[in-house]
This record gives structure tokens, sequence and C-alpha cells, in this order.
């Protein structure tokens, strides 16, 4: 079943960045962000007091067999005594990729699985409102809130990821031990990529609100302790190679060529060496490179709309529109980021006056707008809204 198109949902503000923050263990957004991101693990009692599961057990498992949900079901067989041992060939880990039938799923009465599901924030109000609180860190950077459900002794074996979590446990019980990675020798022969030599340093009992962050490369392993829930605020971490290769495909594609330009060698001579690229070719291959970089903003507008493109298997359902006298929220499956010229939503691009920026800017921060100021906004901006109306980027929300 889609997200539904109303949220009822009171609005979260973003964490003021000198405030102490529960959800920080005392600590501001700013100090966090100095003293732990990217540098140690923190580990908070009660950061999200009260916390409740985003969907119960039922739902979760009945979203694992969605064709748009993304998820994973992993099995440890760990023999007992009178059992046969593994056979040659077979491993104690088993992976399967969703969708995923419930009658196909272990009985709940059996140990050690786990059900992963993926994106939740994009089919679930509540996993979206989840994600809120962690804003203070730029929307580029934050990627989704992934759900795990386990029986007794379910996990995913020692690993390490290479970006930021906030592990958040938010029902039963569940063991996490972590340590520095200093081999990231992976256990051969098993569908996942678990640590072969695996050093835990520290080790916590995680309880409902508790949360434990971790940066990239640290080496952790969760077991739960009977039936458990984990949520997973997960980071993007763009990849330097294919994010340039990516963003040189979009400057290339905006470049404006009404005449093409095709290379020409009328002086080319007679050649001995027929292998031999042209030295005239090179130079115009630099130069087509060249001219490509130096369309203003290119490079910016080309990574403004690869961070904003939306998750595979997103879709929008077109509205009739704007309502008159209401204010408009974004739709939690939409990506909208700004710089200093330009706006971008779901993989395309605005430039935004100074007047027209400050709305939309704001949206962007708020990812909604009341409804005086959607009544100010200009007659482009209105138009603009409009049509992401349409789209079903974003909907109008409770008038005032």
């Amino acid at each position: 079943m889609p997200m539904s198109r109303t949220l009822e949902l009171p609005d979260q503000a973003p964490l003021p960045l000198d405030q102490p923050a529960t959800l920080l263990g005392g600590l501001t957004p700013a100090q966090f962000m100095k003293r732990y991101w990217q540098k140690k693990p923190l580990l908070v009692r009660q950061a999200m007091p009260g916390v409740r599961p985003p969907v119960d057990r039922a739902t979760m498992l009945g979203m694992a067999e969605r064709d748009d949900v993304e998820s994973r079901l992993i099995v440890q067989q760990t023999p007992t005594a009178g059992k046969k041992r593994l056979s040659a060939g077979q491993t104690p880990w088993q992976l399967k990729h969703g969708p995923i039938a419930r009658r196909s799923l272990p009985a709940l009465s059996q140990s050690r699985w786990t059900l992963l599901v993926q994106s939740l924030d994009l089919h679930v109000p509540q996993a979206h409102a989840m994600l809120q609180p962690f804003r203070f860190i730029p929307d580029a950077r934050l990627d989704d809130l992934m759900m795990s459900f386990a029986t007794d002794g379910g996990g995913v074996g020692p690993h390490f990821d290479s970006y930021d979590v906030f592990l958040i446990q938010v029902h039963g019980r569940r063991r996490w031990r972590i340590g520095r990675l200093n081999d990231t020798t992976l256990v051969p022969d098993v569908p996942l990529k678990i640590l072969h030599h695996f050093e835990p340093e520290q080790e916590w009992v995680l309880e409902p609100g508790d949360m434990l962050y971790l940066p990239p490369q640290w080496a952790h392993d969760g077991i739960a302790e009977g039936e458990c829930m984990t949520c997973s605020v997960g980071f993007r971490v763009p990849e330097r190679s294919g994010l340039a290769a990516e963003m040189l495909l979009r400057v290339a594609d905006s470049v404006d060529d009404t005449v093409r330009s095709l290379y020409r060698d009328p002086s080319q001579p007679a050649t001995a060496q027929p292998a031999s690229i042209p030295a005239a070719l090179q130079t115009f291959a630099h130069e087509a490179v060249q001219r490509a970089l130096q369309t203003p903003h290119a490079l910016n507008t080309a990574l403004g709309e690869i961070m904003t493109e939306p998750k595979p298997k997103v879709w929008f359902e077109s509205s009739n529109g704007l309502i008159p006298g209401h204010g408009v929220r974004l739709d939690p499956r939409t990506r909208m980021l700004y710089d200093d010229r330009s706006i971008y939503v779901n993989g395309e691009s605005w430039r935004a006056t100074a007047h027209q920026g400050r709305l939309l800017r704001l949206l962007a921060d708020q990812r909604w707008l009341s409804a005086q100021a959607v009544s100010k906004a200009s007659p482009d901006v209105l138009e603009l809204l409009e049509q992401w109306a349409e789209d079903g980027w974003l909907q109008s929300d409770t008038p005032g």
C-alpha cells in the first residue's frame, strides 16, 4: 500500500544547533558534529524516550511481500547437538532478497533470523518522521531509515559500513559489540560481508529508546536477545569516480551545441602508424571537455540534480493541484536541495531569483509552507508549486 497522501503527524522543528538535545545525550548538535561525527562512536541511553516501532511486526512482514519495497531475509543455520553438520558447499548464512511471501518466512518460534526493510521512510509516515530530528546533518547526506526485525539470536554477523549510522532500538533488546576495524578480511563463500577476524572492544545491551552512533569503518555485531526491532538511520556516501562520471554525463548533455562540432582533419597526412592516435584528435577531445566545464555553474547544477534523483521504484501519484487557502507539504519521497543559485527537486533544477529563492529554500529546509506563506508567493512560484502538486511531488496541507 503506498504512503498515505495525508500526513497526520505533528511538525518537527529542526534541533537548535546550540541547545543540548536529549537525542544526543545532552550534547548540542554543534558539539556532536565537532566531537563525534565521523570520529568516534557514541552510546546514548534513552535518546528517544517512549519510542515505538514505526510499524508493527505483522505490517513489516507484510511489507516484505511487496515488489516496491526493498527487503532481505537473513537466516543463520547453526547445527545443534544430534543434527548433521553442514554438508560441503553449504553455508550457515542464507540470504534472500524480496519480495518474500509471508508463508516462506521462518516460523516466529525459530531463532536466528532477521528481516530487513530498506527505505521504510518512503512508505510509512511514522518512519519518515523519525528521520526529521537528524536534519542537523545536510539532507544531501541523509539517506533513509531501515528497520530490522529479528528473532532471538538474530543478526547479520560482524561487519562494517562505509557510512555513518544511528542504531535506534525500538522494541526488545539487542546486544551490540563494536571495535576498530583492524582487518577487513571477509569470511569466504557466504552471501554476506562478514568479517573473518572481529575483535570487539566494547559491548552494550540496548533497550527501547537507546541509540548507538557509529562512524564509518567501525566493526560491529548486533545480536537480538529475544524478539527485537531496530531502526537504522543511514547516510549517503557518494563515490568519487562514480560521481564524477555521472556529473560529466550531465554536463555534456547541458552543453548548447546547436551547430554540432564534428572533428575534421583536412590536413591529415598519410601515416605509416595507423594505430597511433592523432594529436589533433586529442586536442579536439580536450577542448570538448574544457568547453563543457566552462559552462557557468554546470558542475554545481549537475551535482544538485544527481543528489535529488528519486530512489529506484519511487513513483508519485498525480493530483489536481493546490487547494486555495491551504499550505503545502513536500511528499516524503521528494528530495529537495538548493545552492546559492538554483533549486533542485527530484532530479530537476530551476534558476531562482533572490525573492523566489527565499520562499523555495524555506520550503526545502522546512519541507512545508504555511497557507500565509503560499498566499504571498509570486505568480511564477505559485505556478511552480502548482506543477509540483499536479506531479505529486507535494500536497496541499492544512490551512492556517
